[in-house]
């Protein structure tokens, strides 16, 4: 299956509009990028003598999502630390990009989009200008959603490299 791209008029939007489609496009190109790969596939470090790989890439953005609803916005009492890297049980900072052999790929975006979906019911009725103090965080959600835009465009670069030199693929 291919994630499709969000369907955006890029010129019409108000500013909550444009924010969530620029970051909705961003989640499903970097999805792009290691779908229809093997698990062998996605733990390629393509760009030596960085660890970086895709299904490292998938497992972060499912932790960054994680966190900045969850812990920082959302300011949940009973947020459960990240599940790959930083405050992962295992207590390893680069857990994302050290998958132990028995985690895959289907495993990642089970978690990616569980998360993308938590993520976008926080927000839904929140106002751009609203601020949650959690995770010793204090920024609004226009701050978020551009910080969140910010880091899926640079990993999706990331994405771009390491797929091409797995097999070529190139683009969106």
């Amino acid at each position: 299956m291919t994630t499709p791209l969000p369907d955006i008029d890029w010129q019409l939007d108000g500013e909550r509009d444009q924010l969530e489609r620029f970051l909705g496009y961003f989640r499903a190109v970097l999805a792009r990028k290691a779908e229809g790969l093997s698990d062998a596939d996605v733990r390629r470090a393509a760009c030596p003598p960085s660890e970086m790989h895709l299904l490292g890439l998938i497992r972060h953005m499912a932790d960054v999502e994680r966190f900045w609803a969850q812990g920082a916005f959302r300011a949940d009492p009973d947020w459960v630390p990240l599940y790959y890297g930083p405050g992962h049980p295992e207590g390893d900072p680069d857990g994302d990009f050290h998958p132990r052999p028995e985690e895959t790929i289907d495993e990642a975006f089970e978690s990616y989009w569980r998360e993308l979906t938590a993520a976008d019911e926080v927000y839904a009725d929140a106002s751009l200008d609203d601020v949650q103090r959690g995770q010793n965080q204090s920024r609004n959600l226009r701050w978020i959603y551009i910080h969140l835009i910010e880091e899926y465009a640079r990993h999706c670069g990331h994405a771009d490299l390491i797929r091409e030199a797995i097999d070529g693929a190139t683009g969106d």
